[in-house]
């Protein structure tokens, strides 16, 4: 029996991977949260060392996937020893504890470890992060290197898929700014203000959940894919294009305004496109057309403002 430890199984991400492994007949699963317990999920703390060393040698699983992590840029850059002991710290405690067991990996990083300035990023691209997000992401796939030599690190960019609040994604927490700017279009109008320099690449949960279950087969044949990979969605959109899709998905005359200038008040890269291909010559990947995946998403969750 193959057995996975999915840690961080309540994310948006970790949700989706957590569904897709189910459907694996001669899999054991087993799931960590921290706050918020789905199904038989187990309580764990990352940031508690003796604990994940606790769990590790309790449950001895074959793979493991951390899907946890501090992903709010702006909280990065104002609490950073917070990304430091989720994205850094937590990953070096998991992959030391699991040395010991000869088990597999699979560490999420991001796109942000890049400045953006030279797209598209092969796997091997040297790293140049600009914000503090990036730069502990970053440590944090230095921290799986050097504590394991059965570590992967898949780099990710903007993801979206099922939710449970509009804000887990950047994609999905511009719905109700776009709702309100049709809300108001009969009298005092105000558009909203969309960002339209940085360009994404959006990524759906359940494609990259099919990644991460295809690199789990590789290891169960002991053929473990090692050291850094990448995936990522193949239509470029800046947060204008997304809200432009997300109006039509909903029916909605929005009014929207680009806007061609940064403004956020933690620095993000302007294009971070990771190039796919080791994946895609190993014959792992899926893409679903954002459209196709964004109308499943709002249907799933129905705006009721």
């Amino acid at each position: 029996m193959f057995k996975v430890a999915v840690i961080g199984a309540s994310g948006l991400l970790g949700r989706a991977i957590v569904g897709e492994l189910t459907r694996q007949p001669d899999w054991q699963l087993v799931q960590t949260t921290f706050s918020r317990p789905v199904g038989q999920s187990v309580t764990l703390d990352i940031r508690d060392a003796d604990a994940v060393a606790r769990f590790v040698d309790r449950e001895r699983p074959d793979a493991i996937v951390i899907a946890a992590a501090e992903r709010r840029p702006d909280v990065c850059e104002h609490d950073p020893a917070l990304a430091r002991a989720l994205n850094v710290d937590a990953v070096r405690a998991i992959a030391s504890a699991t040395q010991r067991h000869d088990a597999w990996v699979l560490s999420i990083s991001t796109d942000y470890v890049f400045d953006g300035t030279q797209p598209p990023y092969r796997y091997d691209a040297t790293p140049s992060p600009i914000n503090a997000y990036g730069r502990s992401k970053l440590e944090g796939e230095q921290a799986l290197a050097e504590s394991t030599d059965l570590g992967c690190v898949l780099r990710l960019p903007l993801l979206f898929g099922p939710i449970v609040d509009w804000r887990e994604s950047a994609v999905t927490s511009l719905v109700p700014a776009i709702a309100a700017s049709a809300r108001t279009a009969s009298s005092e109008a105000k558009a909203a203000v969309m960002d339209a320099w940085a360009i994404r690449y959006p990524t759906y949960t359940p494609d990259v959940a099919v990644v991460v279950r295809q690199l789990l087969e590789w290891h169960a044949r002991d053929e473990a894919v090692c050291g850094t990979v990448q995936w990522s969605g193949d239509e470029p959109m800046t947060k204008y294009d997304i809200a432009r899709h997300l109006a039509s998905a909903l029916q909605i005359d929005a009014q929207l305004t680009p806007q061609h200038t940064p403004t956020d008040a933690t620095p993000r890269p302007h294009n971070c496109h990771l190039d796919s291909t080791r994946l895609e010559t190993l014959g792992i990947g899926r893409r679903t057309p954002f459209d196709t995946a964004i109308r499943d998403v709002l249907a799933q969750f129905p705006w009721r403002g």
